[in-house]
C-alpha cells in the first residue's frame, strides 16, 4: 500500500489518496475516468521513479476517444509496453472506454502466448485489482489464441500473431474494438524490402479490416529501418493518407533528459549508454536515430536531388555543349519469382569543366520481363529520346548471357551501345566508387521516381534485390571510363 499512496500522494491531495485506499467506490470511479489513475493505483509496483512529463503525455493520449490511429516510438526502457500492452488493454474495458474486444498483435505466436501469460499472471496476483474489478477468466479459443474473458463487463482480450489469420475474429458480436501493436518487427524482419512490405501489407490490409467503423489503432514500437513500418506510418500520417498521432520519445531530445526521474544526468545517461551493445544499438533504440550499418557504400545524406534539367539556353550559357543520354542495363532472364529483376536506369549528362555531370532521370524500369520485352523497351526507349532531340546510348555488360543483348541490338540496327566489363571488382566495391561523385552533387536524382533505386544502393547488402544498384553503377562507371567526346545538344 505504501508505494500505491506515495505514488497518488504526487498526484492528488493526500486526502482523497488516503479516502481511495479506504473506499472502493471512490477509488473505482477515480481509476475508471483516468488512465493515469488507474496505473498509478492497480500497477504501482512498475512505478520505480517519478513519473516524467513524456509518459503523462502517453497517458493522456490512450484517454482521448478522439484519436483513430495511434503511433508511439519511444526509448528502450521508457515504460512503452506496460503502458500500452499491459495497463491499456484492462483500463480500455474496466475504464470509462468500456472496449468489448481488445486485440494485442505480436511478431510470433510464441510471443502472444507469452504475453497473455504475463497478462493473466498479473490479474491473478493483483488482488485489489481482482477483488474490484473481477473476475477475469483465460480461455483458449478456435483461432489458436488465447484469451483473457472479463464476465461482468461482456469483454475479452485475445493475443494473436502475425503467423495467424485474424480475419472473421469476433467476441460475440462484437469486432475488435481496439487493436494495439508492440514490436511488430526486429532487425531479421526489417532486413529486406519483401519482409518491410509484408508486415506493411499485413496490418494494413488484414488487420485494419477486421476491426469496425469506430475501432481504435495504436501502435508502438522502435526505429528498425528508414523503411520499416513505423517510418512508413509516420510518412502516412504527415502526408496525410492516415488520420492519427505520432508521437517520438528519444531518451536525449535537443540536449534536454526526457526521464529525469530515472536519469537525472547525462552522467546517468552515459552510463546506461555503456549498458548498451555497442553505439548502433544505442543510436537506434534509445536516441531512435537511424543508423547505417557499418559496411554502408552509400549514405542516404549524401544523396542529393534537383529538381528540373538545365533548359538548352543554360547549357549553351554555363556548360560545354556535350550532353548525351546513357540508358544503362541490367539484365535478368528468369522471371521465376526468387529471380532478379531487369533494371534499366536512364541519366542525363552534361560535361562541365572538370567533368560530367550526371542526371538520374526517373523514367527507371525495374520488373521481371522477358528477353524479347526487353528489346522492345529498349526500341521504345530510343524512339522516345530520338523523337525529343538525341538518340541515347545504351550501356550494358559483355558478361554471360548479358552478352546476347547488344548482339541482338545490333542485329536490330543499333549503333549506339557500349558494353563494359566489371573486370575483378565485386558489385560492392564497384558502388562504393560511385560515392564520391554523389556525395559532392556530379550525380543528382530526381525528388520523385527513384526510390527504388536511391533504397537499393543505400541499403545495398541487406535488399534482397540489388538490380538498379548494379545498372547505376555501370552507368556511372562508363561515364568516367568512357566519357562522351562528341558534342551533341538535347533541346527539351
Amino acid at each position: 500500500m505504501d508505494q500505491r499512496l506515495n505514488n497518488l500522494n504526487r498526484e492528488l491531495p493526500p486526502d482523497l489518496a488516503e479516502r481511495m485506499f479506504r473506499d472502493r467506490k471512490i477509488r473505482t470511479a477515480v481509476t475508471r475516468q483516468s488512465h493515469f489513475m488507474f496505473f498509478h493505483f492497480y500497477f504501482a509496483h512498475y512505478v520505480k521513479y517519478r513519473t516524467a512529463d513524456f509518459q503523462r503525455e502517453m497517458f493522456a493520449l490512450t484517454e482521448r476517444q478522439d484519436i483513430r490511429n495511434l503511433f508511439i516510438v519511444a526509448f528502450r526502457g521508457s515504460a512503452k509496453s506496460t503502458t500500452f500492452t499491459t495497463s491499456y488493454p484492462v483500463w480500455a474495458i474496466l475504464g470509462k472506454q468500456q472496449k468489448k474486444f481488445v486485440l494485442i498483435l505480436c511478431q510470433t505466436q510464441a510471443q502472444a502466448k507469452q504475453h497473455m501469460m504475463n497478462l493473466r499472471r498479473e490479474l491473478e496476483s493483483n488482488a485489489l485489482l481482482k477483488n474490484d474489478l473481477g473476475p477475469f477468466q483465460e480461455e483458449n479459443n478456435e483461432w489458436g489464441s488465447s484469451s483473457l474473458v472479463f464476465s461482468n463487463h461482456n469483454a475479452r482480450i485475445t493475443a494473436v500473431s502475425s503467423e495467424q489469420s485474424i480475419r472473421g475474429l469476433r467476441h460475440n458480436q462484437h469486432r475488435p474494438d481496439l487493436i494495439i501493436g508492440d514490436d511488430l518487427e526486429d532487425l531479421a524482419s526489417t532486413k529486406t524490402r519483401e519482409g518491410r512490405n509484408k508486415t506493411y501489407q499485413w496490418l494494413t490490409g488484414e488487420v485494419v479490416p477486421a476491426g469496425d467503423r469506430d475501432t481504435q489503432l495504436v501502435i508502438v514500437g522502435n526505429l528498425l529501418h528508414e523503411d520499416s513500418l513505423m517510418m512508413r506510418l509516420r510518412d502516412d500520417v504527415e502526408r496525410q493518407r492516415l488520420d492519427g498521432v505520432f508521437k517520438m520519445y528519444p531518451l536525449v531530445k535537443n540536449g534536454d533528459i526526457l526521464w529525469p526521474g530515472k536519469y537525472p544526468t547525462m552522467s546517468d545517461v552515459e552510463a546506461e549508454k555503456r549498458k548498451a551493445a555497442n553505439e548502433y544499438a544505442w543510436q537506434r533504440e534509445y536516441l531512435l536515430e537511424i543508423v547505417p550499418d557499418e559496411d554502408q557504400a552509400i549514405h542516404r545524406e549524401w544523396i542529393q536531388y534537383y529538381d528540373t534539367l538545365p533548359e538548352p539556353e543554360v547549357i549553351l550559357e554555363h556548360y560545354r555543349s556535350h550532353t548525351e543520354i546513357r540508358i544503362a542495363i541490367d539484365l535478368a532472364i528468369s522471371q521465376r519469382d526468387s529471380a532478379d529483376y531487369t533494371a534499366i536506369v536512364p541519366a542525363f549528362l552534361i560535361e562541365v569543366r572538370d567533368g560530367y555531370r550526371i542526371y538520374i532521370l526517373p523514367k527507371i524500369i525495374n520488373k521481371r520481363i522477358t528477353f524479347p520485352e526487353t528489346v522492345e523497351t529498349c526500341k521504345m526507349l530510343d524512339k522516345s529520346y530520338r523523337e525529343n532531340g538525341q538518340r541515347p546510348t545504351f550501356v550494358i555488360e559483355d558478361v554471360a548471357y548479358q552478352k546476347a543483348l547488344p548482339q541482338q541490338l545490333e542485329n536490330e540496327g543499333f549503333w549506339n551501345i557500349k558494353t563494359t566489363r566489371p573486370g575483378n571488382q565485386d558489385k560492392r566495391s564497384r558502388l562504393v566508387l560511385t560515392a564520391n561523385l554523389i556525395k559532392t552533387g556530379r550525380v543528382l536524382f530526381p525528388r520523385e521516381g527513384t526510390e527504388q533505386l536511391i533504397q537499393q544502393i543505400v541499403h545495398f547488402g541487406v535488399e534482397k534485390h540489388d538490380d538498379l544498384a548494379d545498372a547505376f553503377s555501370s552507368l556511372v562507371h562508363s561515364v568516367i571510363e568512357d566519357p562522351p567526346i562528341t558534342p551533341r545538344i538535347l533541346f527539351i
